[in-house]
């Protein structure tokens, strides 16, 4: 404690110093537009990667209804066979031929 209160403050470096700490002082207002920029660039990923979402459980969903349609289909297929025709002939009626 005692060195401090003894050095003397140089009026020069004093100066040197307030003109320092207001040059950064400037430096960190030019950040304020990164820091914009970056906001906006994480919000756009996070409404990207919410779209990508949504149209995977849309793929999903679509899939779904696939799979019920080619179970109905095979239905279809193993019934006109039961009934005594021929694969082609259940093929082409259960795709909606004659």
């Amino acid at each position: 404690m005692q060195i401090f209160l003894e050095t003397k403050i140089n009026p020069i470096n004093l100066i040197k110093l307030i003109t320092k700490m207001t040059e950064e002082k400037k430096d960190s207002k030019k950040c304020s537009g990164k820091k914009n920029f970056m906001f906006f660039y994480g919000f756009i990923q996070l409404g990207s990667s919410f779209v990508s979402a949504i149209a995977l459980a849309a793929i999903a969903f679509g899939f779904c209804s696939v799979k019920k349609e080619s179970k109905l289909f095979n239905k279809c297929v193993a019934e006109i066979i039961d009934d005594g025709g021929t694969n082609s002939e259940a093929v082409r009626y259960c795709n909606g031929g004659n």
